[in-house]
């Protein structure tokens, strides 16, 4: 797994807190002011140059600009991007305010980072019309390196209300703090965040995520990289408190579940852009077609060229050429965006996740954490997509499902058939229907509709399942008229088809909106469940000696009947279920 992703070390700036008790003096807490507080390098002119300064992060998708770079530093003959009459030097810079000094003095046009973290830059970079950023390339989606740790009691992320969690600042993982809160209707301003130096511990002077939850009794959750969720967690499953690990501390999901957050890319200074766009649009057409070939030499991951490109990829990106594993490990960590992937996210503004939506929504939960003054409109490239498509294999193939329906069947029938639906969820809402209704008018559940195509456009990895209930009124009259048990299994029964059928109707009626807005979504992602009339949601509704209704369930007033027949959209994190999601 991979151990490096934006280490930024900013000592030289903080006025280090460290906390009052005499016990945990090690564990030092830091500010998180805007980046215009932090980065002093005052904008400069670029000079042409003969060779192109390009920065890079230890993270899986650079492995691609590296295989674009002839597997080295330096822009080799025969490369994809000598190819396209590139002379570029890569260097790796991890340290992201540092990144910024350099792009503002055209040390380098460019600056590569996390949708959040260009976004954060934005104070800085947007006050001179020199540096302004165009962004012109979409990396990858963080798909598995990455991790909310939780400690006892934090069962779904509606339960971080009022707690405290550990994050690293300026790092990839701010805007994964604010989307996960705003899945669940919760602010910045419902948790208690305290700042951390660094993202990993380099030693025992590094404070990170990680160390504030095993040694702060305070922190009750931390955003982590993978490995570091690993050790926290005993291998993944729930701390023993012994080793790395924390008591009880689990996974509460990870970019596996939360697949849309965490996006990679690069942008240019405008003026560079301006003056040199041929050139920036030959770098873009390098990196989709240096895609394409390290993904075929993943396919064939015994080839003599696939042991050249990692090694170098594990040198430049980890420091040591043996670092093979780490480095294979990073690439999959990542979903690779590809053409389809940056066609969609640049060119369909109107659709969720795109790069306006993730844009505005970063900056609107950034503000009242005082990491930008204000929002900026960022620019974009506007490629002639078409047109860049030249030289790259084909058209991509048709999505396949991620997940696997037989499984996902099977998994639903179980957890309905113990009752524990609700485990793993993280967040659920409910809709209602009147009595005999079997179609969902689009006018009518719009707004429900759209919260579900958002929650499922970030939670990509995710089961939501659709839940119909009928009302039991009927079966519980009948009860006390001590009908049949004949009878009244089939009302049972009955209820139970009705409530299937609607919740399937239902599924059909948002698929179908979907479509109209262009938006695809994956059926295989959904499971529908028709409960009838066994779980009904009555205030102090209990169950017989025989584990049926009792007639404590009938609804005591007209809104109690009215909220029976309903339908409960769930989300479920299924990272356990190995079976079910079917991995890139």
């Amino acid at each position: 797994m991979p151990v490096f992703r934006f280490i930024i070390s900013l000592s030289c700036f903080a006025v280090l807190l460290a906390l009052a008790s005499p016990g945990l003096a090690q564990m030092t807490y830091v500010p998180s002011p805007p980046l215009s507080s932090v980065v002093s390098a005052a904008p400069k002119g670029c000079v042409a140059e003969s060779e192109i300064q390009v920065p890079l992060i230890a993270w899986g998708g650079d492995i691609v600009t590296i295989h674009a770079n002839g597997d080295n530093r330096k822009t080799q003959p025969g490369s994809v991007f000598a190819s396209h009459n590139l002379k570029l030097s890569l260097f790796r810079e991890d340290n992201f305010a540092k990144q910024v000094e350099a792009y503002l003095e055209c040390k380098t046009p460019f600056l590569r980072g996390t949708m959040g973290m260009i976004n954060m830059a934005a104070d800085v970079t947007e006050a001179d019309a020199r540096t302004k950023m165009v962004v012109i390339y979409k990396m990858t989606d963080s798909a598995g390196g990455d991790a909310l740790v939780v400690k006892p009691g934090i069962k779904s992320p509606r339960d971080l209300k009022g707690k405290t969690i550990a994050l690293q600042r300026y790092g990839p993982h701010v805007d994964y703090l604010t989307t996960v809160l705003d899945s669940v209707g919760l602010k910045t301003g419902d948790v208690n965040i305290k700042w951390v130096e660094d993202l990993i511990e380099l030693d025992d002077s590094s404070n990170s995520p990680a160390k504030a939850l095993r040694e702060d009794s305070s922190v009750d959750a931390a955003f982590v990289i993978i490995p570091d969720a690993l050790a926290l967690t005993s291998e993944g499953k729930v701390g023993t408190g012994s080793e790395d690990s924390v008591k009880g501390a689990t996974i509460l999901l990870s970019t596996k579940t939360a697949d849309r957050v965490i996006m990679d890319v690069y942008a240019v200074r405008s003026d560079y852009f301006r003056a040199n766009k041929a050139q920036v649009m030959a770098f873009v057409q390098g990196l989709l077609q240096a895609d394409e070939k390290v993904k075929e030499l993943f396919k064939k991951n015994k080839s003599s060229g696939f042991s050249s490109m990692i090694a170098a990829a594990a040198e430049i990106l980890l420091d040591s050429k043996g670092a093979v594993a780490d480095t294979e490990a990073m690439y999959g960590d990542a979903r690779h965006s590809g053409f389809s992937g940056n066609a969609s996210f640049f060119g369909s503004p109107e659709k969720p996740r795109s790069f306006e939506d993730v844009s505005s929504k970063i900056q609107a939960a950034f503000i009242p954490l005082n990491l930008m003054s204000s929002k900026k409109e960022l620019a974009k490239a506007d490629w002639d997509y078409p047109k860049m498509s030249a030289g790259l294999s084909g058209a991509a193939p048709a999505p396949a499902p991620r997940f696997d329906t037989k499984a996902v069947t099977r998994l639903v029938t179980e957890k309905q058939r113990k009752g524990s639906l609700a485990e793993g969820e993280l967040y659920s809402f409910e809709v209602y229907f009147k009595p005999n209704q079997n179609t969902f008018p689009v006018d009518i559940y719009k707004e429900s509709f759209d919260k579900v195509i958002e929650l499922v456009s970030v939670y990509g990895g995710a089961l939501l399942t659709i839940e119909g209930h009928s009302d039991p009124s009927n079966y519980l009259r009948q009860k006390v008229k001590n009908e049949t048990p004949m009878v009244l299994n089939q009302i049972k029964q009955s209820a139970r088809n009705l409530s299937y059928a609607r919740a399937n109707a239902l599924k059909d009626s948002l698929v179908d909106y979907a479509k109209g807005k262009g938006v695809t979504l994956d059926s295989s992602q959904f499971g529908v469940v028709g409960h009838g009339i066994m779980a009904p949601n009555t205030p102090n509704c209990a169950f017989d000696s025989a584990g049926d209704i009792s007639k404590s369930c009938y609804p005591a007033s007209k809104e109690q009947w009215e909220q029976l027949r309903r339908v409960v959209f769930r989300l479920i994190q299924v990272e356990a279920e190995a079976d079910i999601f079917k991995p890139l």
